[in-house]
């Protein structure tokens, strides 16, 4: 009966968001008055209290006063804020989409005079930087209700590029879908179709 709902389409349709989120109470998250440092340290304690056959937490997520989640850490937001100069460039995650050619890439660095501090000092400057100054907030694009299926997630997953999707009940943030748990609900699937 598994491998034929697989077959028929159904499998992605009866599978719930809620069941592969990882709740908001088990992930890593950080005020954001705090700093990069904070941060990395909360996301290490996080991820020392993941589960054994779960993949490790990429990301932290920024909580404001009211412990309401306005923001979002992952690990290119804190490459980004490494180098300064990346922010008189624009909207990089937008821009990133358009296919420049790996040469215009490359001379980006020249041009703009990228990664020319050594990264220690680079490092110890972001290590005490605010999170507030640099986290991504999530844009509806990034929004996924817990009782949606997980093809319809999954499809917000490849049309954005994203790593995760914060998951909503209602008006409240109540955790996050990660993109490593959908791949490996997708390889249960794929290898339950060979039987």
């Amino acid at each position: 009966m598994h491998s034929e709902l697989v077959h028929k389409g159904v499998f992605m349709q009866t599978i719930q968001v809620k069941e592969l989120m990882v709740p908001l109470a088990e992930y890593a998250t950080v005020s954001e008055e705090a700093t990069l440092g904070e941060a990395v340290s909360a996301l290490e304690k996080a991820q020392q209290s993941v589960e054994a056959n779960r993949e490790k937490y990429r990301a932290v997520l920024v909580l404001d006063k009211t412990g309401r989640v306005v923001g979002k850490l992952d690990q290119w937001t804190v490459l980004w804020s490494l180098e300064p100069s990346y922010k008189t460039m624009g909207n990089l995650r937008e821009t990133s989409r358009y296919g420049f050619s790996p040469n215009f890439l490359k001379s980006m660095i020249d041009s703009y005079d990228l990664w020319r501090k050594p990264l220690e000092g680079l490092c110890r400057n972001a290590a005490q930087m605010k999170v507030k100054e640099m986290m991504h907030t999530p844009t509806e694009s990034e929004l996924v209700r817990e009782n949606d299926s997980l093809d319809a997630a999954i499809h917000l997953l490849v049309m954005g590029r994203h790593q995760s999707l914060i998951v909503t009940r209602g008006e409240d943030i109540v955790g996050v879908l990660r993109l490593n748990d959908v791949f490996n609900k997708i390889c249960d699937a794929i290898k339950a179709c060979e039987v």
